[in-house]
């Protein structure tokens, strides 16, 4: 039986200490009072950081909602504000008509002659002027045309003509070259639409 020679190619070095890692971790660390300081320091800077970071966030989000809650209470105050206005006109109209039905009621042949004394202004030069009114109306300004044509200095002819279909303060006034005529229909409207672009308007602005 023949034997075999080893040989061994690893060169045993001098005999040396060999410390694991788990000893080298269990090792105690030495720091210096400053590097300690400078640790602490740098870990409450950043725990600063952090939380002005958080408390900004938190702030952002507070303002935004605070914004949209206004946004929200204004919306509603517009709303409640355009109802307000908006009653607020249709009770001033409605108070308006009234008293002016009444006024003209008792009085209707004072608008009229206020009506005959501008037509007389626009027909400076005419020959004649007709006036059509109500009954009543009419039969009150015949004895005062005379002084009204005076007043005015229209040196033409003032014709009255009694109208059955006009009544209160409408009339019409004619002379040759134009007219000029007086209805509460049409000044009812006219009111209408006037405080309907005034309330619009303010509403806008608002």
């Amino acid at each position: 039986m023949g034997t075999t020679k080893f040989t061994f190619d690893t060169v045993f070095e001098a005999r040396q200490d060999v410390v694991s890692d788990a000893a080298r971790a269990r090792k105690r660390i030495t720091l210096s009072q400053g590097e300690l300081d400078s640790m602490l320091s740098l870990a409450r800077n950043e725990g600063l950081g952090a939380g002005q970071v958080r408390a900004m966030e938190d702030t952002a989000h507070a303002a935004r909602d605070t914004i949209s809650a206004i946004d929200a209470a204004l919306a509603r105050l517009r709303e409640e504000l355009h109802a307000v206005r908006e009653g607020a006109v249709q009770v001033a109209l409605a108070a308006a008509r009234r008293l002016a039905r009444t006024a003209l009621a008792r009085f209707p042949h004072e608008e009229v002659e206020d009506t005959l004394r501008q037509a007389m202004h626009q027909a400076v030069g005419e020959p004649r002027l007709t006036l059509r009114a109500a009954p009543d109306v009419a039969e009150a300004l015949k004895a005062r045309i005379a002084e009204i044509a005076h007043d005015e200095a229209f040196d033409g002819r003032v014709q009255i003509s009694a109208e059955p279909h006009l009544h209160g303060a409408d009339c019409r006034i004619e002379w040759r070259g134009g007219g000029l005529e007086r209805s509460e229909a049409a000044i009812a409207a006219a009111l209408e639409a006037l405080a309907s672009r005034h309330f619009s308007t303010s509403a806008q602005e608002s």
